[in-house]
């Protein structure tokens, strides 16, 4: 059974600190070091220190990343900079953004979400690896706090409780109201009533919940947990550590989108022309000239994301020197060639088409070597410019994964490929701590 409760938030002092938009940041695993430099530039108590503090080379067991984010974070509740809130409460979330021209908003709220170490009720839809856990390990041990949240998704078909909260918060103001780094607008409100508490714990019994952003950090909750089980010795599961901080919101919120990740392949033996003659055995393939309209990338990604836009067939498209490929796939039943243990859902998913069929079969990508050839972007123009740089050799321009795709996928127990989704819009960070406070035994 899904367990939810209130919590004492640990928020910046508005008192300490006049403008709060400076102390916040993206989320830790999409800060490149130039954005890290710059968030340490932009202000001394950024959360950046704490939940992705700069490395140096003299860097020891006493003197690291983790050990300083410590000391931050010590530094700042003593001088209150960072303050608890008196009583457990919830903390309604609503960002407001623009996104392809249209202005969204979506509803959450910030609460402690008992952990599902079996994830019985918490679906997963991605693997996650070594490296990450490790990292987040290492600071959840310096730190004992939830410096971050992850986002999960739930299922309210008439939406009740956004209805419910929207009616405690739409006269208030809110406790924080902030530009994040993306220029979206972020704000919180906290709740403590115990009525309002006892609510949303009763409407989440029997429901099931999907991560959708933060599996690397779940998973690190979890080991966290049995790490301290066995140091404590306590099984309650009612300690501290046996929760973790979360963003609840609705599947069907309107505010929430999916954006495509686009791959850049970087393979030296790469043969275009005979890859386009391959793919011709599974997929219809449309050459698509585009020398005439120049570098106006806004433009050519525009008509890419034209042609591939579908309701029901399988369309991505293959950018190379000026030229892009539509490919449209023959037929769902060649999945069943290629990975005939996984479930219908699985195997017809954009992604999974992807990998399976042109990057392993075709190209000689796969699990082993993926990181050697291929990288990431969300970003369309990104995707074409640098192939025309000669930064990779092809790029491959695809559809965003459905939501009801990821919730089948994860429903039966089973993983996408790596960088299936990304969410919009992401979590501000520094908006709202959970510390553990856990008691020495």
């Amino acid at each position: 059974m899904v367990e939810i409760t209130a919590f004492k938030g640990l928020t910046y002092n508005k008192e300490k600190i006049k403008n709060l938009d400076e102390v916040m940041a993206p989320p830790y695993d999409i800060i490149s070091p130039e954005l890290q430099k710059h968030l340490y530039e932009k202000h001394p108590k950024n959360v950046v220190r704490l939940i992705l503090g700069m490395q140096k080379k003299s860097d020891n067991k006493e003197d690291n990343r983790y050990t300083r984010a410590k000391r931050f974070l010590d530094r700042w509740l003593k001088e209150t900079t960072l303050i608890t809130s008196d009583k457990p409460a919830v903390y309604p979330y609503k960002i407001n953004y623009r996104v392809n021209g249209s202005l969204r908003t979506m509803n959450g709220f910030f609460i402690l979400l008992k952990l599902d170490p079996e994830y019985k009720e918490i679906k997963a839809h991605e693997r996650t690896l070594s490296k990450p856990k490790e990292d987040r390990l290492n600071l959840m041990r310096a730190c004992q706090a939830n410096l971050e949240p992850i986002q999960l998704l739930f299922i309210d078909e008439k939406d009740v409780i956004r209805k419910k909260i929207d009616e405690l918060i739409s006269n208030s103001d809110p406790l924080i109201d902030v530009k994040g780094y993306d220029g979206f607008n972020h704000k919180i409100w906290m709740i403590d009533d115990e009525e309002t508490i006892s609510f949303l714990k009763k409407q989440f019994r029997g429901k099931t919940l999907f991560i959708a952003d933060g599996h690397h950090r779940y998973q690190t909750s979890i080991n966290y947990a049995n790490e301290m089980r066995k140091k404590t010795g306590s099984t309650t599961g009612m300690e501290p550590y046996d929760y973790r901080l979360v963003v609840l919101v609705n599947m069907f919120d309107e505010g929430l989108v999916i954006l495509p990740t686009h791959r850049l392949i970087k393979k030296s033996d790469v043969d275009v022309s005979e890859l386009i003659k391959k793919l011709e055995e599974f997929f219809m393939v449309e050459k698509k000239e585009i020398r005439d309209i120049g570098n106006n990338y806004e433009l050519i990604s525009k008509k890419i994301r034209e042609d591939i836009e579908t309701k029901n067939q399988h369309k991505f498209a293959l950018y190379h020197s000026g030229t892009y490929y539509v490919l449209t796939l023959r037929d769902e039943k060649t999945m069943d060639l290629f990975s005939s243990g996984r479930s219908k859902t699985w195997r017809t998913l954009d992604v999974s088409i992807l990998h399976k069929i042109v990057l392993e079969h075709l190209m000689g990508i796969n699990e082993s070597n993926i990181e050697e050839y291929v990288k990431y972007t969300r970003d369309d123009e990104e995707a074409l410019k640098f192939v025309d740089e000669g930064k990779f050799n092809l790029s491959i321009i695809m559809n965003p994964t459905r939501i009801e795709e990821l919730k089948a996928v994860a429903e039966a127990g089973e993983h996408m490929p790596q960088k299936s989704t990304y969410f919009l819009p992401k979590m501000l960070s520094g908006l709202v701590m959970y510390k553990m406070n856990i008691e020495k035994k």
